[in-house]
């Protein structure tokens, strides 16, 4: 994937590099100072958490997608860019499942045992923000190079439910994770551009672990200066271990949406 990401930023660049050519005066500048985007986001999920009274059960994980069936779905994702060359970005996503189904092997989850054939519903909650900086080293008409650091705040919560049970077997896990990567965007017309970008960080400290890696590869057609539509791919993979909470989170497929720019 990464190695895809580079082969794109040096094409971009290629593009973006002064050279002759006729209409080159003819493509729209990056001049909004305010983009706002709307997408919608269906990505194939990978699950996998574990918890520290699972652990001491001697189970390690439990496989939310392959145990309760949860199927592929659309979420909305917004997004926000302030500035020109020195941008101020922000992004927002929920992602979230519920599902039902009759259990297949015996699952322990924060001290709670669900046996064979019993009814049990999964709830998992995962809200992404995205906030960060973007720096656009290199700004021409055909395109753009930069820099980015972001800092996204992911917020897990997941819970297991049965009708033998009182009350629901829950786990809430926080974690900020720092991440750095690069963008750039070149122009195949005049209202047509090619995005990509990457970003990402690996942490070990203490009690806390986290990898953090967010690729995104779109395209956009513009109609006029101030609306435009998007598709993509996107994907974001996160492997975390928090106060002995770990999860192995994949969300990877495509989206579209819609841009509007002052």
């Amino acid at each position: 994937m990464r190695n895809r990401f580079c082969v794109a930023v040096l094409s971009f660049c290629a593009l973006i590099l002064p050279a002759p050519c006729a209409h080159a005066q003819s493509l729209p500048p990056e001049d909004h100072v305010v983009e706002l985007g709307v997408m919608f986001w269906k990505p194939s999920p990978e699950l996998v958490l574990s918890t520290d009274a699972l652990s001491a059960a001697g189970v390690n994980e439990v496989d939310f997608v392959q145990e309760f069936g949860i199927e592929d779905t659309f979420f909305p994702e917004f997004r926000a860019t302030l500035g020109r060359n020195h941008k101020f970005r922000v992004s927002f996503v929920t992602i979230k499942y519920d599902a039902e189904t009759i259990v297949q092997r015996t699952i322990r989850w924060e001290g709670r045992t669900f046996n064979i054939g019993v009814p049990a519903s999964a709830d998992i909650k995962w809200n992404l923000w995205k906030f960060g900086y973007e720096w656009d080293v290199v700004s021409r008409e055909r395109g753009f190079f930069g820099l980015i650091a972001d800092l996204k705040y992911n917020r897990v919560e997941a819970s297991i439910d049965s009708p033998a049970l009182t009350s629901a077997a829950a786990t809430d896990t926080t974690a900020l994770v720092p991440t750095f990567g690069a963008i750039g965007r070149g122009r195949l017309a005049p209202m047509v551009s090619v995005t990509g970008e990457l970003t990402g960080l690996s942490i070990t400290r203490d009690e806390f672990e986290a990898k953090f890696f967010d690729f995104d590869l779109y395209g956009t057609v513009s109609f006029g200066r101030h609306v435009g539509v998007q598709g993509g791919y996107r994907s974001v993979v996160v492997d975390y271990l928090v106060d002995e909470d770990s999860g192995d989170l994949k969300m990877k497929g495509p989206y579209f949406g819609a841009v509007v720019r002052f």
